[in-house]
This record gives structure tokens, sequence and C-alpha cells, in this order.
């Protein structure tokens, strides 16, 4: 996952604005997660009436307030402001371990070309290995709220670290009675190809 953000920086939206500048760091952040691509813009209604969900989406998953074990979650805001005033000003009410990529960095009009991300508020989920799960999930964490991780993590196949890997991988039976539904739901496609990834259930505009 962190070789998608190879060569770059990233920023953690704390109060000292911490930057990840080398591999290790890029890999201990993002490395066996899953990864949400948040992209947004301050000066866009529907990304200000999405952006509270989607902080308390993230904390109830991440923050040891609400849970025990934090998930395997990574997010990165994608920024489509048109100042730097703009995306700090967005960011200033977003949770503490989201992080962003510079606003000078092009690779942020590039991630959305690369992910086609046609309108905002949108949010890309990739598995750990950089394949897109669903190309834009605001209306299923809109719906679900937290509840939509254990549909992804189980589409990743992503074991939470307190699980045991199972002793035959190579038993077919499913893992739990919504597995198959799951895996019709999510068509795991590689990062970057149009029409692959996206959510069949159709419609994940937000």
């Amino acid at each position: 996952m962190a070789s998608i953000f190879s060569g770059r920086v990233l920023i953690r939206n704390n109060r000292e604005q911490d930057e990840l500048e080398t591999e290790d760091e890029l890999s201990r952040r993002l490395d066996n997660r899953l990864l949400l691509l948040f992209f947004g813009a301050g000066a866009c209604p529907r990304c200000q009436a999405f952006a509270p969900m989607l902080r308390d989406f993230f904390v109830r998953l991440t923050d040891e307030f609400h849970v025990v074990r934090a998930a395997q979650l990574a997010l990165i805001y994608v920024s489509q402001d048109c100042t730097e005033e703009q995306q700090g000003q967005f960011l200033r009410d977003m949770p503490r371990k989201w992080l962003f990529l510079p606003f000078q960095d092009d690779l942020r009009r590039e991630l959305k070309l690369r992910f086609s991300v046609q309108r905002l508020p949108a949010v890309v989920v990739l598995t750990p290995a950089g394949d897109v799960l669903t190309r834009d999930a605001a209306d299923e964490i809109r719906r679900l709220g937290p509840a939509c991780f254990a549909n992804w993590q189980e589409a990743a196949e992503l074991l939470d670290r307190s699980f045991l890997q199972p002793e035959d991988p190579g038993d077919p039976a499913p893992r739990s009675l919504t597995e198959p539904l799951r895996r019709r739901k999510y068509r795991v496609g590689r990062a970057g190809r149009p029409g692959e990834g996206m959510c069949s259930a159709g419609g994940d505009r937000g």
C-alpha cells in the first residue's frame, strides 16, 4: 500500500503536522490496513455535510475511547481545495490520525484522475495490496456507518491482528454466512483500472 506514496511526503493532521518522509514511516502507517482516500474540498457544501459523518466513522473505529483495538484502517485526505488555507481550515476539526498530502503535491490531481473521481465527496477504499475495493464508499458510510468496515475487511480477506491465520488457508468454506454476499458485492480490481473494483450495488455517489 505504501508504494502508492513512495517518494512522497504525507503529513499527520496533528498540531505539529508531523511529516512522514521515509519508507519505514509510510509502511508503519499504511501497510496491512484498508486505506480510505477521501477526495473533498472545504468549499463543497456536500463535503461539508459529509465530513462530520466520516469523522465519526473513523473515530469510532480507531479511537481507544470507543474500541479496545483500533481497526486496521488508515485515511488520507486528498484535497481538492483551491487554496492551502481552505485545506487547512477544512482539516482543522478532523481527526489527528488522518493523513494528507502537501497542497503543492501534484499527486492530489493525479489520484483524482487515476481513480476516476467524478464528483465530491468521494471515498475510494483500497485493500492492503493496493487493489480497489470500491471507488466511492461515501453513500455506504452514510447508510451503514462503522458496520461497513466489517464488509470491507472480509471482502479484502484482512484478518484483525487479534486473530490467528486459519490452519488450512485452502479451505473453500466461507468464514461467515455473509461472506458469499460480500464477495458478490465487492469485485476487487487493480488500482486505476476504470470499471473495476466498483461496488456492484451501484450508485454509491456522494
